[in-house]
């Protein structure tokens, strides 16, 4: 057993942050998936995933954490939590790409308000996560980028490493122990769906290029503007990245595809911001990993 992972589980679940395994020193959560489940203990009445299976309770947790030692998941939505992630750029990126902490800052100042003062975890990378109460009678998902470039947030559906755990890049720890707060309500006003109407036809700009490349833009434009609901950030980024060979294989200006994507993620209802961070991310991985025309 180690004594310390098990104080910061049972500390996270005084709290009543409810708790889960994760692998020994890392992110990915210990428990079997669907497809090798045995329907037993837990799963007797059909599997149930980690964030069904994430306990407050004292007995469970010590039971679980004398097995192995185990990093702690602490389950965002049933623990009552929004944890806003303030990331770090990849190694890969270029180096005056601002961090989490830096866009959220700019969010901040551009919406009139201080940068919340909240309980306050850093990462391993160098991030930050920012713990607040999630607002009663409304159910928030995650998001990626929404808010800005390197700002993620994690409700129902997700979850954070709990402080006290640990990976080969050091531990997790609290660097601001004030209580939880609750969401600011700008903050919420950002992060709830907003309606759509429907969408009419799409106003390409005009780019030059092969008639096929030129259709494969148009095509995943299209895809772009028409994606389900908290889907919008995760197509434009598939679709770039797919029209990015193009760009590699010279048939498509990359300002030109740039542009028609920016349109359609704006059109989608996308940030300005987040399209630019996503579009320029997708297409510089499709450019980098492209294959030969011959080969694809």
């Amino acid at each position: 057993m180690s004594t310390h992972l098990l104080t910061a589980a049972l500390d996270a679940a005084e709290h009543d942050w409810h708790v889960f395994p994760l692998r020994p020193a890392d992110k990915r959560p210990a428990l079997h998936g669907e497809a090798v489940c045995p329907l037993i203990g837990d799963c007797a009445g059909g599997h149930r995933k980690w964030e069904d299976r994430a306990t407050i309770d004292p007995d469970r947790i010590r039971r679980a954490w004398a097995e192995r030692p185990f990093n702690i998941g602490i389950a965002t939505g049933p623990s009552g939590l929004l944890v806003v992630d303030l990331d770090m750029p990849k190694p890969s990126s270029s180096t005056d790409t601002p961090s989490g902490v830096t866009t959220f800052t700019a969010l901040c100042e551009r919406a009139g308000q201080p940068v919340p003062t909240t309980y306050r975890t850093r990462t391993t990378s160098g991030g930050h996560h920012l713990y607040f109460t999630a607002p009663t009678g409304i159910r928030l998902g995650n998001t990626a980028g929404t808010l800005a470039p390197l700002v993620d947030t994690r409700a129902w559906g997700g979850y954070v490493v709990a402080p006290g755990s640990t990976t080969p890049g050091g531990r997790y720890e609290v660097t601001d122990p004030t209580p939880v707060a609750p969401l600011p309500d700008w903050l919420l006003t950002l992060l709830q769906p907003t309606s759509r109407g429907p969408v009419g036809p799409l106003a390409m700009p005009v780019v030059s290029g092969s008639r096929a490349a030129r259709a494969a833009l148009e095509r995943e434009c299209q895809r772009v503007v028409a994606a389900p609901e908290r889907r919008g950030n995760n197509t434009l980024n598939h679709s770039a990245f797919k029209v990015g060979r193009f760009v590699a294989w010279g048939d498509l200006a990359r300002h030109e595809v740039e542009e028609a994507f920016q349109g359609a993620g704006e059109a989608r209802g996308l940030t300005a911001a987040e399209c630019r961070s996503t579009i320029r991310s997708a297409l510089d991985a499709s450019i980098r990993t492209a294959r030969p025309r011959g080969t694809a």
